[in-house]
């Protein structure tokens, strides 16, 4: 090959063009030419049948936007494109799906038509397929669908990659413009809610307070969180895609709201009981807080949640519950505090997650946690960390926010068994870690099968003995009676199973107070401290009539 036909090529290749032959002649490299293939402007250049399809802003994979198509009836959510294409070409054509059953495929190939389909997916999941164009053909009809009766699914970053067809492919991003509109919406004592108007071309938008990144997003609103009370900041935001971000815009002013004092509180009698209330609708009985039966001594709020920074809790109260405002359910927190009841936030449950593994979440926790109770009144903190623990990082972030509570704050956990078979456990060193102000350990003695007690034995759930012999461990492990208390489903329906009768939890009680209604274990010794019992849920318990509350509640307040 001499130098001129070398330099040819490296013209060539370095230009994204390919050489055929040896004549030098040139073909473009394959593009992608779907257009508007991550539905960032909305559905142009896409057709829907029967207005099934929209773009939305989440859930996306990438960038700003996605499609969300919804079958109904004998209408399975078809969105479609006519791409141009080169005829006697191949092309790949993928796409990333999610929720229900979800199909992409192409027609008018020319020569044979493709699709590929998957069934449900919770997480994005890439189809693809591959076709050939006839020797004439020069557009082709690319679709994707759902089935009949089944969920709405999500498409994004739809790909037909191959030789240009004369359509092109989308024009390569530019910087987008600064966002406008910037305004401040809902304030209270630790977070601030942002709007503005969406920008074109946009794929996500950077947050700014006082000139400090806080926060990233997809859409066109975020709110912050983290503050502190009665302060004022300032916030701007900027637009952001492939190219780069564009200039901030104008800064907005707001002032977080004055924290609301949660107050010394009232005491934990001697013999507690503690109630779990559902912030949701799994279908036990929806409450109010001021529905909670008067048994309950101490109400454990299920459940923060968790947010991108690590350690991090914020409160959301669902809409499901019917209050007219948080303002309302912040009069049911005073309410039930001035009736002498304990209202806690709890952290964790079956779904939810918490990461402590770092002094910066520690910190993160402790600063979050103590905002939640300056602003709605809570008490203190129950444990229901259902996913891992780690307990030296946990035990900083408890000793933190019990350094900014004070000595009344009511500290609660709640183990699974298996968290609570030895001292070597995680949870176990830190409920010992955190003795001096930790009320009550109520271990769940349900959803766990057959577990080791105190004295080496293997007991099964569901009996007296089952529950003693548990209890033993802690006892004889290193905490007070007073932090030990009997954890139940207040229902057959409340836990997949475990459940006891009334009698039972009550006959368990008083083995370990008085040493009577035991089974074939019986202590070593009485402790008659013991604080009592707790249920999963109030909610549950409501469902069934009260039952569970109205037997146990007074045998509880009844312990020596």
């Amino acid at each position: 090959m001499d130098r001129t036909t070398s330099a040819a090529l490296a013209l060539a290749v370095g230009a994204g063009l390919v050489l055929v032959g040896g004549t030098g002649t040139a073909q473009a490299a394959d593009v992608n030419v779907a257009k508007n293939a991550g539905f960032e402007n909305g559905l142009a250049s896409w057709s829907c049948s029967a207005g099934s399809g929209a773009a939305v802003s989440s859930p996306v994979r990438t960038g700003a936007g996605a499609l969300r198509a919804t079958p109904a009836g004998l209408d399975n959510a078809r969105c479609t494109q006519t791409v141009a294409v080169k005829p006697g070409s191949t092309y790949t054509l993928s796409a990333w799906v999610q929720g229900g059953y979800a199909y992409l495929g192409a027609s008018g190939t020319g020569t044979t038509d493709v699709s590929t389909w998957t069934p449900d997916s919770t997480a994005w999941k890439q189809l693809t397929t591959t076709f050939t164009t006839g020797p004439a053909t020069t557009s082709v009809q690319i679709y994707t669908h759902g089935w009949y009766g089944t969920a709405a699914y999500s498409v994004d970053d739809v790909s037909v990659f191959g030789p240009d067809g004369g359509g092109g492919t989308d024009p390569e991003p530019t910087v987008p413009a600064t966002p406008a509109g910037l305004a401040a919406g809902t304030v209270t004592s630790s977070s601030v809610s942002l709007s503005w108007g969406a920008v074109s071309g946009a794929t996500g938008y950077k947050v700014y307070r006082d000139g400090a990144l806080a926060t990233t997003v997809n859409g066109t609103s975020a709110t912050v969180t983290g503050l502190a009370a009665d302060t004022a900041y300032q916030f701007q935001v900027a637009a952001t895609n492939a190219a780069g971000e564009s200039v901030k815009s104008a800064a907005v002013a707001a002032r977080t709201a004055k924290a609301t004092d949660p107050g010394p509180g009232p005491a934990v009698p001697k013999h507690a009981l503690t109630g779990y209330w559902q912030n949701f609708d799994n279908g036990a009985k929806v409450q109010k807080l001021r529905d909670v039966q008067a048994q309950y001594d101490i109400i454990a709020v299920s459940f923060a949640d968790s947010t991108a920074t690590p350690g991090q809790i914020v409160f959301n109260l669902d809409p499901a519950l019917g209050y007219a405002s948080v303002a309302d359910f912040k009069a049911d927190i005073a309410a039930k505090k001035a009736a002498g009841k304990s209202v806690i936030i709890s952290v964790g449950g079956e779904k939810g997650n918490v990461t402590i593994n770092s002094d910066a979440s520690a910190t993160a926790f402790a600063n979050s946690a103590y905002a939640l109770m300056q602003e709605y009144g809570f008490n203190g903190v129950d444990i229901d960390l259902e996913h891992g623990i780690n307990s030296t990082y946990l035990t900083k972030a408890l000793r933190q926010l019990s350094a900014k509570a004070g000595p009344s704050m009511v500290l609660t956990m709640a183990p699974q068994t298996i968290d609570m078979q030895n001292t070597g456990t995680e949870y176990f060193k830190t409920a010992l870690a955190v003795k001096d102000i930790l009320t009550v350990v109520n271990m769940q003695y349900y959803n766990s099968g057959s577990m080791l007690g105190c004295d080496g034995k293997v007991y099964s759930q569901g009996s007296v003995d089952f529950l003693t012999a548990l209890a033993c461990i802690q006892l004889q492990g290193g905490l007070d009676a007073s932090q030990v208390g009997l954890g139940v489903p207040a229902s057959t329906r409340g836990a997949g199973s475990g459940y006891v009768d009334p009698q039972i939890v009550k006959n368990a009680l008083d083995c370990l107070a008085r040493g009577t209604g035991c089974g074939s274990f019986k202590p070593a010794k009485t402790y008659p401290g013991i604080r009592g019992a707790m249920t999963w849920s109030t909610n549950w318990d409501a469902t069934a009539g009260n039952a569970w509350s109205n037997a146990v509640g007074p045998h509880v307040h009844n312990l020596p």
